[in-house]
């Protein structure tokens, strides 16, 4: 196994880590060799997912479980991205389908290695934390929504209300239990679990809001893609905002880099001006920055 690798496992491992992080990013191209592996912890589940057949997978396990001293692992997981469907496979331990993780007093429902996402995308964090910093008072909208850890995020940070939009009813769902989980009351919380551009009268009904989130997958079949559809989204919020709205704005595709974005603001939404970009957390550092998750900050006029 690379040296690199076994660092980062022993490093990880030798004290105790009760939070959800990233432990290993190949897909970093910062370790030559292991662009293909990707290690999450999702205590006590190591989720090790691989983009390519991981050879020596059982040693790598091994490594684990002996880096392991304070005795935190109870299962690990191989994720392969690499076949059809991204099935699964236990490597170590019992099956753990679902489990409720935290980050930063805050908890959320996870599924690691039952699809290709487990439920909370660990990069993020540092949005998280500043949504927690920033939400007080506020009337968010989270586009995009998924399991709707922002929107958790941003109540606990004080926000008077949360509407969660996402063309997916199971995660819509699934982002009310992570509410739940974290004492938040449902009637604070608006849920459109329908197609985004179906659904601009019903978000219009909760406006106007104080801060928006636009956090999209690269390509949602049928509903959404990037680089055609996010001028429109901009396109909406002058109605849907009010003076002041901060608007956080993601994109996350390798050919897309952060002048994506101030480009489709510029064109779509001039009054909004640019304040900063948030980092995706640490432990996904890039060799490539602009390949990675990008997180802008803008405010409207």
């Amino acid at each position: 196994m690379e040296l690199a690798l076994q660092q980062a496992i022993g490093e990880f491992f030798s004290i105790d880590q009760e939070e959800a992080l990233r432990v290993f990013h190949g897909r970093g191209h910062l370790y030559p060799g292991l662009e293909h592996v990707c290690i999450d912890w999702f205590k006590p589940l190591v989720l090790i997912t691989a983009y390519v057949e991981i050879v020596a997978v059982k040693e790598l396990a091994a490594q684990i479980i002996a880096a392991d001293k304070l005795s935190q692992v109870k299962s690990i997981i191989l994720q392969k991205r690499y076949e059809r469907g991204a099935p699964a496979e236990l490597l170590f331990g019992d099956e753990s389908p679902v489990l409720i993780v935290q980050e930063n007093k805050l908890v959320f429902e996870v599924h690691p290695g039952t699809q290709q996402n487990a439920g909370l995308f660990l990069d993020t964090r540092p949005l998280r934390e500043w949504l927690q910093e920033n939400s007080s008072e506020k009337n968010v909208l989270n586009l995009f929504a998924y399991t709707c850890s922002l929107s958790v995020a941003a109540l606990a940070g004080g926000a008077v209300r949360v509407t969660n939009v996402d063309i997916s009813k199971p995660s819509i769902k699934w982002g009310e239990k992570n509410h739940q989980l974290n004492n938040q009351e449902l009637d604070r919380v608006k849920s459109i679990p329908h197609n985004l551009f179906r659904s601009w009268g019903r978000i219009q009904q909760y406006g106007r809001y104080d801060l928006v989130v636009i956090d999209p997958p690269t390509r949602q079949r049928g509903s959404f893609d990037v680089e055609k559809n996010y001028k429109s989204v901009l396109r909406k919020l002058p109605k849907l905002c009010n003076v002041g709205a901060d608007i956080i704005a993601t994109v996350n595709s390798p050919f897309l880099d952060a002048n994506f974005l101030l480009d489709q603001f510029a064109a779509s939404l001039p009054n909004a001006s640019f304040v900063e970009v948030i980092p995706a957390a640490p432990e996904f550092a890039d060799k490539y920055p602009e390949r990675g998750l990008k997180i802008c900050h803008f405010k409207m006029a």
